[in-house]
């Protein structure tokens, strides 16, 4: 485990212990005050997200510089630590449209990588769903996308974001974001369920000493990928500021709409994304290409992140990359108004859901990857992520009962036929 990891987890854990006690009290909650808090924290999220890219970015261009085993490694630990507060923003993208509509450019998964660059034999070499399988941008400066002819001899970020990014309408073609650059600093996954991350060698990157061809462009791809990731980052956090776009959607709803809008991002990560597709579908199939980080084997940072988010939508607290705390009047607070049990219910189970996402990240540091965990066969391993899993499952029931509590009427949460009906996972 290196420095950088330790330190990592060192404070997702700080976080999850700030956001396990409920707030402060308040004699009245107004429902207006709980939303300020909401958007304040999701413009912190966001900057964060960005300074945490910005930082990545300058680690990229060090290592196209001068590229080694240390400037690789400075870049890889760079990517790791811009996954910290991106994930915590992922509630508020499920009932916002204008983040549903964007996060597509910067988390989308799970990716076809010979999209991208050279890949294993193992991988194959053609794929029923999708015409670009192994289209190897980095290798082609010229190739078609449906009949028409592309002009990539310069890897830009508008090639990357306008032409590959679901290329033929595919969304396995993942030409952007964090995922692509995380393929494209460690390399394919060669080990299934078995020990070890990708193995990228730096030399992938070193055009005096190049291995597997192409180091120039290859290069190319990750700066025009990581300039991508920065300006799609501050187009995000520009929206959260007081008079962007995201901020004046929630600030100018009904209460009870915004309120709703809370507790749909709450609910439907919990769910459908997190628990089901992010997490069950990967236990049923025993599949190594479920994980999310599936290069870098950083899932059980990103998956504990996400809870960590989930739970400071509730309880109005958000602790930034420079350590400083963001609180204010909450949903937690709200609920205790109404139904002081129901409020502690909540916040006991989002306590139940940390603790087992820490007991599964501690795993995951100490004992083995995630892939390694959700491995046929590896009882547990298994039973670490199912208990988180339940923990997710188990909050949004809770989650459901304060939508009812605040009288916001029906509230369409994201399901998962991993959860809802596992037997059409494999048909």
């Amino acid at each position: 485990m290196t420095r950088s990891r330790r330190a990592s987890l060192a404070f997702l854990f700080a976080t999850a212990t700030v956001l396990s006690s409920a707030g402060f009290a308040s004699a009245t909650t107004d429902p207006v005050s709980v939303v300020k808090t909401y958007v304040e924290i999701g413009h912190a999220k966001y900057e964060d997200a960005l300074i945490t890219a910005k930082a990545l970015d300058k680690a990229i261009d060090a290592l196209i510089a001068s590229p080694s085993d240390a400037t690789l490694k400075a870049a890889r630990e760079a990517w790791i630590k811009a996954r910290v507060p991106y994930q915590q923003t992922e509630a508020y993208r499920f009932g916002n449209p204008i983040v549903d509509d964007w996060e597509g450019k910067v988390n989308a998964w799970p990716l076809d990588e010979g999209l991208i660059d050279y890949v294993d034999k193992s991988y194959g070499s053609e794929s029923d769903e999708n015409e670009q399988y192994v289209l190897n941008v980095i290798a082609n400066p010229k190739f078609s996308i449906g009949g028409k002819e592309i002009d990539a001899s310069k890897i830009t970020p508008e090639l990357l974001s306008e032409t590959l990014q679901e290329a033929g309408e595919t969304e396995s073609n993942v030409a952007t974001g964090y995922h692509a650059i995380e393929f494209l600093l460690w390399g394919q996954d060669l080990n299934g369920t078995g020990p070890g991350a990708g193995n990228r060698p730096y030399t992938d990157f070193d055009k005096a000493n190049c291995t597997n061809g192409n180091c120039d462009r290859r290069a190319d791809y990750l700066k025009a990928a990581s300039t991508l990731l920065v300006s799609d980052l501050t187009y995000m956090a520009n929206a959260w500021a007081p008079e962007g776009e995201a901020a004046k959607a929630v600030l100018t709803a009904e209460p009870q709409k915004a309120l709703a809008v809370m507790l749909t991002g709450m609910g439907s990560l919990s769910y459908g994304e997190l628990a089901g597709e992010r997490m069950k579908l990967g236990l049923l199939l025993h599949d190594p290409e479920e994980e999310h980080d599936c290069f870098s084997d950083n899932t059980y940072n990103s998956h504990l992140n996400d809870a960590v988010g989930i739970a400071g939508v509730y309880r109005g607290s958000y602790v930034r990359v420079d350590g400083t705390k963001i609180e204010g009047p909450s949903l937690s607070q709200l609920v205790a108004e109404k139904d002081a049990a129901l409020d502690k219910e909540m916040n006991a189970k989002l306590d139940t859901t940390l603790s087992a996402m820490q007991a599964m990240a501690k795993r995951g540091e100490t004992v083995e990857a995630y892939d390694q965990m959700i491995g046929d066969g590896n009882k547990d391993g298994n039973a670490t992520v199912q208990a988180a899993i339940d923990g997710l499952v188990g909050q949004t029931k809770s989650i459901e009962r304060v939508i009812s509590a605040l009288g916001l009427g029906k509230i369409e949460l994201e399901g998962s036929d991993s959860l809802d009906n596992p037997n059409a996972v494999f048909q």
